[in-house]
C-alpha cells in the first residue's frame, strides 16, 4: 500500500472542526468512530476513477490542508475527490459576503463558523444511498448501507460497482435492480465526479436520471450532495422549504431569497437544512445525527 501527503491551499473561510461537526451529523454518510485526533479527520472511500478504496487523515495548518491518502490505486486521484467532498476545492472568499446580502445566512454562518458542506464521498456513493433511501426511514437506510460496506466492502469503504452489480441482495422492492442499475453506471461513466461536476447542474441532474431507479428527487442529491455541486438549489426538499418559511416569513420563496446566496447556493441550502436537523431532528431522533 502506497501514501501519499499533499498540501492544498484552501481560498476562503474553512474549519476543520466546523467540517467534522457537521459530518459526524451527516446520517448518510456519517462519519464512523475513527480513532483520529479531534484536530484531524479520517475518511475511507472509493477513488471514483479506479474504484480502488483509499483511505484519508486530513488536518487543518492555518489556510491549508494537509491531506495524507493512503492506497493501492490513483492516489492523485483520491486526493482531489478528498478536496471535493470536503468542498476544499471550492474558492469560497465570497461566501461572507453571502451574510452581508441575507442577515439570515449571516446568522447561520455564526452557528456553524467558516462552514463548508461535505457530500457523499462521489456520486456513485449518492446514487446508491438515493436507492436504499427510497421509501425507507433514513436511519434504516443508513444501517443498510453500513451492513453492505460490512460484508462485501473492502477495509470500510462501499463495495466496489463491481462487486455490487454481482450481489445477489435480499432488500426490499427493487432496490436490488437499481442498486444494480447504480453499478452499471458507475462502471461506464455515467457517474464520474469530475465530468458531473463540470456540466451545468441542470444538465447534469438530467444525465443521472437516465439510469434506473434515479428520479429528479435523487438526481438532486446525487448532483448536489455526491458531485459537490457549489451553486443550485434542490427543488424536492421539503424540510428546507419549511425552515425557508421559518426564517423568512411565510410567502417566502426559495428561488427568489436564494438570489442573495449566488454563487453559493448549494452551500446556503444545506446549511440552513444543517442547522435546523440540529434543532429539531427531523431526520434522527438521537442529538447530533442529520
Amino acid at each position: 500500500m502506497r501514501e501519499l501527503t499533499r498540501t492544498l491551499e484552501v481560498r476562503g473561510p474553512w474549519s476543520l472542526a466546523t467540517s467534522r461537526r457537521f459530518w459526524e451529523g451527516f446520517t448518510p454518510a456519517a462519519l464512523p468512530g475513527s480513532g483520529a485526533p479531534e484536530d484531524s479527520l479520517r475518511a475511507t472511500f472509493r477513488v471514483d476513477a479506479d474504484w480502488s478504496a483509499a483511505s484519508a487523515l486530513v488536518t487543518q495548518v492555518g489556510t491549508t490542508a494537509q491531506v495524507t491518502v493512503r492506497g493501492d490505486g490513483d492516489l492523485d486521484a483520491a486526493t482531489g475527490q478528498v478536496a471535493c467532498f470536503l468542498a476544499l476545492d471550492v474558492d469560497a472568499t465570497g461566501w461572507p459576503a453571502v451574510g452581508d446580502r441575507d442577515p439570515v445566512i449571516a446568522d447561520a454562518q455564526a452557528a456553524l463558523p467558516d462552514f463548508r458542506p461535505c457530500g457523499f464521498y462521489s456520486p456513485y456513493e449518492a446514487a446508491a444511498w438515493s436507492v436504499l433511501s427510497q421509501r425507507t426511514r433514513i436511519v434504516q437506510a443508513a444501517a443498510l448501507s453500513r451492513d453492505l460496506v460490512a460484508r462485501h466492502g473492502e477495509d470500510g469503504a462501499f463495495p466496489a460497482p463491481a462487486v455490487l452489480a454481482g450481489l445477489d441482495l435480499d432488500l426490499p422492492g427493487r432496490k436490488t435492480e437499481y442498486l444494480h442499475a447504480v453499478a452499471r453506471a458507475a462502471l461506464e461513466g455515467r457517474l464520474d465526479g469530475r465530468a458531473l461536476r463540470a456540466a451545468a447542474p441542470e444538465e447534469a441532474m438530467r444525465s443521472v436520471q437516465d439510469v434506473t431507479g434515479i428520479g429528479p428527487f435523487a438526481a438532486e442529491l446525487i448532483v448536489l450532495r455526491g458531485a459537490n455541486a457549489p451553486d443550485a438549489l434542490p427543488a424536492r426538499e421539503r424540510r428546507l422549504e419549511a425552515e425557508i418559511a421559518e426564517r423568512y416569513g411565510r410567502g417566502a420563496v426559495l428561488a427568489e431569497v436564494s438570489e442573495a446566496w449566488r454563487p453559493f447556493r448549494t452551500w446556503g441550502a444545506v446549511l440552513l437544512r444543517a442547522l435546523r436537523e440540529e434543532r429539531l431532528h427531523e431526520i434522527d431522533p438521537r442529538p447530533g445525527r442529520g
